[in-house]
């Protein structure tokens, strides 16, 4: 290390801390440290080897600077942010490249020197009588193929107190590895607080940044505390993440993993894409199944299986609907002792806790994330103030939940059998479809994954948003370099997973539902089947559907209710008009994109072909037992 660099370190730091840095014997980490302790200015640089009373500190001094509130439930914090800041910023999340990259969307690139001068400028000082906690982690097991360390630099006890929830802590293992260690590296601070009724909470919300530098495999975070722009280890590292898979061979995914339980105390392992609001978090913890984890999976080709990681230890959940019939685990957890930070909910003077959809009276009064608040609160454009926030949150490790599975700290991960596709289609997804193959599944299912808004939470109700393997915010490799990677890591192996769709939200006509939410346990039963092959299934021109009498059977095991033919019918009929209009949607897009392979154009080209001809012989809504 070079003399200035020690210098610097030896003036911010103590003689213990200075200690704890330098046993792990890592140049780089000791000049990211120097430099950020001399640009940022923090009052004192602590360094954490995650001893019990250092984690104790952390969950102290989130309490003591504002950011958290004990609740009544002994280990409960909340948390709030600044009104402005409580959701991630898409605007002002950049991706900092060398060149200019033509991504085939517009996935918010700018220009690395232009940026890095720009975030270095407003970081100078912003930690001016604060602490700069340096902390370790992993991003998978400990010791495994897929492990990826991390550090994380952060002024705030809440950001570090999320990620020990979260992740992995991972300072033994940088002193294992020593100079060895390639790791991700994140730099964030909340910047000048305002101390309110809600706590101390950003103040500078229009200097909000959030950078992601690939080249220097380094996220910047500043003047925000809302932990989808601060928690850098989750969706920020994953644009890193995916940079690292495209260049070595394997696949960063916004995927759940849990295990489905099938005969004789079989377990098949399943990861999953879904969007926001698509139910992926309450497939990945079904009653009856186990979780392995339910956001951001590393998949990677090992002895010629894929075999995949919860790179995370914890979940960041949504809560808003959360209530004690439709999400039994989630809901104990959430009221018993524990570990829990909840994010921008509503809270009263008793410290009980409240949130939309909690199946519990509404308070008469509270604080929630606009201040104090009555039933009768507006906002400044008249509105009423709802209890909590659309996008509150809560915070706690896996271990919390009944139903985690074993397997969650396996060095090398769980055996995948399937892959699942799910969006919000109100009209043309039937409720489970296999596809033919791994190149008919990753171009027709994944590739043409769609999710139609809400008018609650995303504008204009109904509009098909295109969002291939439900990561189109995360990408930071082109689209079509990102579906080919998939193609290509499929023909690495001789028997790939199987890949399905899933479709909660068909609508009949009259736009009633054609499912109930509890008919998910049923898809994912048969799913397990057809991967052990104990299951048939009739081909369509769009993919492999269940048997009636299949589905009749599960139905009865599983939920101990009856399945009519009728309602099979009306949910597995083939929508050829819709499904027509979806693969025109599809193909306008990916024209659109330089670079994009001809299979895509191939596949989406044979199912139309297959779809018309089907048309030709029986009309446009065909009902199975056609095929």
């Amino acid at each position: 290390m070079a003399g200035k660099e020690m210098e610097i370190l030896k003036t911010r730091l103590s003689g213990p801390d200075l200690d704890k840095l330098l046993r792990i014997d890592h140049p780089e980490l000791n000049e990211l440290v120097a430099k950020y302790s001399e640009l940022c200015e923090p009052e004192k640089v602590v360094v954490i080897s995650d001893t019990e009373p250092e984690l104790e500190l952390i969950r102290e001094e989130a309490i003591k600077e504002g950011a958290e509130k004990r609740l009544k439930i002994k280990g409960h914090t909340i948390h709030f942010e600044h009104i402005e800041d409580q959701g991630r910023d898409k605007a002002n999340t950049k991706i900092l490249v060398s060149k200019m990259i033509d991504f085939g969307l517009d996935l918010n690139a700018t220009d690395r020197t232009d940026a890095l001068a720009e975030i270095h400028g407003l970081i100078k000082g912003i930690m001016k009588g604060h602490t700069m906690y340096v902390r370790f982690y992993t991003l998978g097991p400990k010791n495994s193929v897929f492990s990826m360390p991390c550090v994380q630099l952060t002024d705030s006890a809440y950001v570090a107190h999320s990620e020990d929830l979260l992740y992995r802590n991972g300072y033994s293992e940088f002193v294992r590895l020593g100079r060895s260690a390639k790791f991700f590296k994140f730099v964030h601070s909340q910047g000048e607080l305002s101390v309110g009724v809600t706590g101390a909470v950003t103040k500078n919300i229009k200097l909000r940044r959030i950078y992601i530098d690939l080249d220097g495999q380094t996220v910047f975070s500043i003047n925000t505390q809302y932990g989808g722009n601060t928690i850098g280890l989750k969706k920020l590292a994953l644009r890193l993440g995916i940079q690292q898979a495209d260049r070595e061979g394997w696949l960063a995914e916004h995927m759940f993993l849990m295990g489905v339980h099938g005969p004789k105390s079989r377990v098949t392992y399943f990861s999953g894409a879904f969007p926001s609001l698509c139910g992926k978090t309450s497939t990945s913890m079904m009653s009856g199944e186990t979780v392995v984890g339910d956001d951001i999976a590393y998949l990677k080709i090992i002895n010629d299986q894929v075999r995949a990681v919860n790179v995370e230890k914890g979940v960041f959940g949504i809560i808003p609907g959360v209530n004690s019939v439709d999400d039994p685990l989630v809901w104990k957890a959430l009221h018993n002792p524990g570990e829990i930070i909840f994010s921008n909910i509503l809270y009263t003077d008793a410290g009980d806790t409240f949130w939309i959809g909690k199946d519990r009276p509404t308070p008469a009064k509270g604080i929630n994330h606009s201040g104090e608040w009555t039933p009768d609160k507006l906002d400044q454009k008249g509105k009423k103030i709802p209890p909590s926030h659309p996008n509150a949150r809560f915070t706690l490790a896996l271990n919390s939940l009944e139903n985690l599975d074993p397997e969650l700290d396996n060095p090398n991960g769980v055996l995948v059998g399937g892959i699942i596709y799910g969006g919000r289609d109100s009209d043309t997804w039937p409720p489970v479809e296999e596809s033919f193959d791994w190149p008919h599944g990753v171009i027709t299912k994944g590739g043409a994954l769609e999710s139609e808004t809400t008018a609650a939470t995303l504008g204009a109700e109904g509009v098909r948003e295109f969002n291939p393997m439900a990561n189109i915010d995360f990408l930071s490799i082109p689209i079509f370099k990102y579906i080919n990677n998939h193609l290509e890591f499929g023909r690495k192996l001789k028997e790939p997973p199987k890949i399905f769709s899933v479709n909660y939200f068909l609508r009949d006509q009259e736009g009633k539902w054609l499912n109930q939410k509890t008919d998910k346990a049923v898809w994912l039963k048969w799913m397990e089947l057809r991967v052990h092959n104990e299951a048939e299934a009739i081909r369509t021109p769009t993919g492999l559907i269940p048997r009636y009498d299949d589905l009749r059977k599960l139905f009865q095991t599983v939920l101990k209710r009856d399945f009519s033919k009728d309602d099979y019918l009306k949910q597995f009929t083939v929508r050829v008009p819709e499904y027509l209009a979806k693969m025109g949607r599809i193909w306008e897009i990916y024209k659109m994109m330089p670079g994009t392979q001809q299979i895509i154009f191939q596949v989406l080209g044979e199912q139309r072909e297959r779809l018309l001809q089907a048309k030709e012989k029986f009309g446009d809504y065909i009902p199975p037992e056609k095929f």
